[in-house]
């Protein structure tokens, strides 16, 4: 009880899954989608843009070719990854997108560089977040940057485990205070230079023109494509949304698309407009300062609003909102990696215990994990936001290049009327020939500064999973087996049913999905206890995990499903002339669901003893038992301490 009550103290009260208005409460509006979601890209602008600055050299005039391109690019993306939202609508984004279109194992393959490329959002977002903060203190402070970064960390997990919403409102100044400061300093730094504009073209493709009468084209050509790979970071992000509809408010697609259309404006903006301002203002690298830290001291000190002392103050302001940002950047991969792992728990790549929710209806082991592994990389990276980008660009343009192939694949077999196929099919190929251009050149430039590790740990990643999916496919051909086995068991002549006597022996049956193993259960009772029981119920607890609490009609299709199971154990024992009966319940725990219903059967019938089945494996080794939950074992714990009885059947499979 104490524990229970620490608990709602750090996480708040328990929700109840099956009320609508807790979903209404719980889903996001498009405002609030581009404040969770979108923070992911738009905290890119505060790195992205300067790798590609940087990678002109001193030919900064290709700068308003950067510009125009990432604003363009940006666009192409979002809109291609509107056609996953239409085309997915219960989510599931790039992963979803490659299983269906391409394939389960390119799916899978996806699937491991979208969970590595939320890892390293929350990695990458708090290491740059620190270094930002870090550059205000005392250099005394660096050799406890780490802990900071733990901190951190650790304070998203508790805020993430107490619902998304929760967490996105606490978020929310730090992510507008950003967009007003860096509304304020792109528009004004742009117009302070209104006059020069119009000279802008001309002169920057005389500049152009000459270049390429020194290197040549093709040599020009070379250097804008190695700066507009060098930037892929800038783009990180947009995928987002399509990966997480099953948290948007209805109707998901429309807000869906709002919401991306939200995150295109603001990122084209913002990336592009930063861009713009390197070239307007000449900017120059600083040691110790970042391009965006340095080009905002000479824009503000333009400003005159005051002394030296009112623009440090301003400059620190800004630059806290970008640091602020980029931990509000951190909690996305904290909202899309448990979402990744859910889809592929329920197609049996991960273990299924990150489908479930816990009582704030959030996946739970899906945020610690995500934590801890954003932790285990900046411990062995040693928060070094260098190799961070490397691990993290590549990750990210293998799931774009995979989705957007998919997409045209798509178009390229759905060519019918009225559907713009040519339109969408030209979108997604353009949006493919990008992504899969930059991952290119990533992989050649950046391989031996990372490229390798990104590449390593995605196989290794694929390699686990297979070896998960093949085992889950293993158990459930034996339990289908046992399942064939007692499909054979004939029901008596009786039709009518027999209610149960509240006065007499009781034996309660937890059931889950599988007939056979509840045959096996209530047959071994009969055969071990012959005519001592005359009652004989049938408990299912049915576990609401993400894909039933976040897909359109799911929970009636649960419910149906399960009532139809505990109806045919009902059916089989009436046949008999046996006394029976069935209930029904849901929760995000099934112990604490279990515990609940059968210390009420009990009260009714005080003669009870509760049975269960539990698999058995021929080589049971805690990677087995990671695999498949305890439920058994928790359940007969907690109904011992209730004082009630409870025996567990072994089921060898």
């Amino acid at each position: 009880m104490k524990n229970n009550k620490i608990r709602e103290i750090i996480l708040g009260k328990p929700l109840d899954p099956l009320k609508s208005e807790t979903r209404h409460s719980m889903a996001l509006v498009a405002f609030l989608a581009w404040v969770g979601l979108g923070a992911d890209g738009l905290s890119s602008s505060a790195y992205g843009p300067e790798e590609t600055f940087r990678a002109l050299g001193g030919h900064t005039h290709l700068g308003l070719y950067m510009a125009i391109a990432t604003a363009v690019t940006v666009f192409v993306i979002a809109l291609a990854y509107n056609q996953v939202i239409e085309l997915f609508p219960t989510g599931g984004g790039g992963y979803r997108v490659a299983t269906k279109l391409v394939g389960p194992y390119m799916g899978l393959i996806s699937g491991c560089a979208l969970i590595l490329d939320y890892v390293l959002t929350i990695a990458i977002s708090i290491a740059s977040g620190v270094d930002a903060l870090a550059s205000f203190l005392p250099l005394g402070f660096q050799p406890y940057k780490l802990w900071a970064e733990v901190f951190f960390i650790g304070l998203l997990i508790v805020m993430n485990l107490r619902g998304l919403k929760e967490a996105i409102q606490i978020l929310l100044p730090i992510f507008l205070g950003f967009v007003v400061t860096h509304l304020v300093l792109i528009v004004y730094g742009i117009f302070a230079h209104a006059s020069h504009l119009p000279e802008l073209i001309p002169s920057t493709m005389a500049e152009t023109t000459d270049l390429a009468s020194h290197i040549g084209w093709a040599g020009v050509a070379g250097m804008l494509l190695l700066a507009y790979s060098q930037g892929g970071g800038t783009y990180t992000g947009l995928e987002a949304v399509s990966n997480n509809v099953n948290l948007l408010a209805e109707p998901r697609v429309r807000t869906g698309k709002v919401t991306m259309i939200y995150m295109a404006l603001s990122l084209a903006f913002t990336a592009g407009g930063i861009i713009l301002l390197y070239l307007l203002w000449g900017a120059q690298p600083v040691p110790g300062e970042t391009l965006n830290a340095s080009t905002f001291k000479t824009i503000i000190a333009s400003m005159g609003l005051g002394g030296e002392v009112v623009n440090q103050m301003l400059l620190v302001i800004v630059l806290a909102f970008e640091a602020g940002l980029l931990f509000v950047a951190a909690n996305t991969g904290f909202l899309g990696g448990p979402s990744v792992l859910s889809n592929m728990a329920a197609d049996s790549w991960v273990p299924h215990k990150f489908r479930y929710l816990s009582t704030r209806l959030v996946t739970q082991n899906g945020i610690l994990v995500m934590g801890v592994a954003a932790l285990a990389i900046l411990w062995g990276t040693g928060g070094s936001v260098t190799l961070l980008v490397v691990l993290y660009s590549i990750s990210v343009f293998l799931t774009f290049a995979i989705s957007l192939f998919g997409l045209v694949l798509y178009w390229s077999r759905n060519r019918n009327k009225g559907t713009h196929w040519k339109r969408r099919w030209l979108l997604s190929a353009l949006g493919f020939v990008i992504c899969a251009g930059i991952l290119a050149i990533l992989l050649v430039e950046r391989f031996a500064e990372g490229g390798w590790a990104t590449a390593l740990i995605i196989a290794a990643i694929a390699a686990l999973c297979i070896y998960i999916r093949n085992h889950y496919r293993q158990t459930k051909q034996a339990i289908h087996s046992v399942d064939e086995v007692f499909a054979s068991q004939p029901f008596g002549p009786n039709t009518g049913p027999v209610e149960p006597n509240p006065d007499e022996q009781t034996a309660v049956f937890i059931v889950g999905n599988s007939r056979g193993g509840g045959l096996h259960a209530l047959l071994w009772v009969l055969r071990m206890f012959p005519n001592h029981f005359k009652n004989f119920l049938f408990v299912n607890a049915r576990t609401v995990d993400y894909q039933a609490y976040g897909g359109e009609g799911a929970l009636e299709q649960m419910r149906a499903e399960a009532e139809q199971t505990l109806e045919f154990f009902v059916d089989f024992c009436h046949s008999h002339g046996m006394a029976a009966s069935s209930y029904l319940g849901f929760g995000t725990d099934a112990v604490d669901e279990v515990t609940r219903m059968c210390e009420e059967i009990s009260q009714e019938f005080p003669h009870s003893i509760f049975f269960t089945s539990k698999l058995i494996f021929a080589s049971d080794n805690w990677f087995t038992r990671l695999l498949h939950n305890q439920a058994a074992l928790a359940a007969q714990r907690r109904l011992h301490l209730e004082g009630l009885q409870m025996v567990i059947l072994p089921m060898k499979v």
